[in-house]
């Protein structure tokens, strides 16, 4: 890849390379731009690859491996940016060739995009201002729906639904550490979207209670439209209407918090980071030396900011070529595999506060001679 000397060379090389796949993105020097999948396709017959299917009728499987001028590439797209954030890039014929690896929801994307196309100059520091954005524009229709479920005439009796209220009102606009508005109307999201399909799903039995399924992430579009139209015959009878069944979601939502005030009940009481090693795991013990701090952290899954308890961005860095002393890298965990070396966690903490670490090396401070042995 390093040799390729323009985006079609560097996208026939990611195109042919044997890696599970991955999206790529490639800049060149003469500004093309390009997106493709860096990895082995299969080719699939005789079936929706964006489905559930079985392959016990003939014709149907996979046939060996999608050859590389059919894979989807995108390239000097009209926006003049490209940007991932694990999302769906393509549709049509273009999307029947890859199949649907779970792909994000595309809250994140968007939010991401949007700023993209705002910059006047792509900036270090800019780069880096979209990376840490921790603006929860996704949840913020969910912010206005549940004020306006703790205004109704059945709310306002409740001392700790009033409460509840004033917390939304004065936070939930970042996926900060020290905001409880943003974790109540998370919460009320979730509560809304598990009460809701429970409903819809009562008649198969479920064992799990109803608990929403870990890689289902496209049901957003279909839960509002849910709850703006508000059918009754989806609605379980145990509830007297829409509003009710709402009201019950925010309770829900305010009980996570347990006994404690509400606004001590932050974001980041939540979100506390979770890194541990392997070794760590397996004996205790040694958790001490190994793990990385546990520390509360701002962001979540749909802003830029990725974050939750055992996920994050495995690295952040931009680099401009021949201004390399203003570019900048961050990487979880720090560099070296040794739990006695000063150097264990170094760039850890700047990963965790958002600081940027220098791209390039700083001066020496240990040097290793290796001698050949007579």
């Amino acid at each position: 890849m390093e040799r390729a000397r323009n985006v079609h060379e560097a996208m026939d090389i990611a195109n042919r390379s044997g890696i599970p796949p991955q999206n790529v993105i490639l800049a060149d020097r003469d500004g093309h731009i390009a997106w493709t999948v860096m990895g082995r396709i299969p080719q699939r017959a005789g079936y929706d690859p964006r489905l559930p299917s079985s392959w016990a009728e003939p014709g149907r499987g996979w046939f060996g491996w999608l050859p590389a001028n059919d894979y989807p590439r995108i390239l000097d797209p009209s926006t003049g940016a490209l940007w991932s954030a694990n999302t769906r890039a393509l549709d049509g014929p273009a999307l029947d060739a890859i199949g649907d690896g779970g792909f994000a929801l595309g809250a994140r994307a968007t939010q991401i995009r949007d700023e993209l196309l705002s910059l006047e100059n792509a900036t270090e520091a800019a780069m880096l201002a979209i990376q840490l954005d921790d603006r929860a524009l996704f949840l913020s229709r969910w912010r206005r729906l549940m004020l306006d479920v703790l205004a109704s005439g059945a709310a306002t009796d409740e001392p700790r639904r009033a409460r509840a209220r004033q917390v939304v009102e004065s936070g939930g606009h970042n996926a900060a550490v020290d905001d409880a508005g943003y974790r109540l109307v998370r919460n009320f999201r979730r509560e809304v979207a598990r009460r809701a399909w429970a409903m819809i799903l009562a008649g198969c039995a479920r064992p799990d209670g109803g608990k929403l399924p870990s890689g289902m992430r496209q049901w957003e579009g279909a839960l509002w439209r849910i709850i703006e139209e508000r059918p009754t015959h989806l609605l379980d009878s145990s509830y007297a209407d829409w509003q009710e069944f709402l009201l019950a979601a925010a309770d829900a939502a305010v009980r996570d918090c347990g006994d404690e005030a509400l606004e001590r009940c932050t974001w980041g009481r939540a979100n506390v980071l979770n890194m541990r090693h392997p070794l760590g795991r397996a004996a205790p013990l040694l958790a001490a030396w190994l793990d990385m701090p546990a520390s509360p952290m701002p962001g979540d899954l749909n802003v830029p900011r990725v974050q939750a308890p055992a996920i994050g961005a495995s690295q952040r860095f931009a680099v401009i070529p021949g201004r390399e002393e203003s570019g900048y890298f961050h990487m979880p965990g720090g560099q070296s595999g040794h739990p006695m070396s000063p150097f264990y966690d170094a760039g850890h903490r700047d990963w965790a506060e958002g600081e940027p670490t220098p791209f390039l090396p700083g001066p020496d401070r240990h040097r290793l001679t290796l001698k050949p042995v007579d």
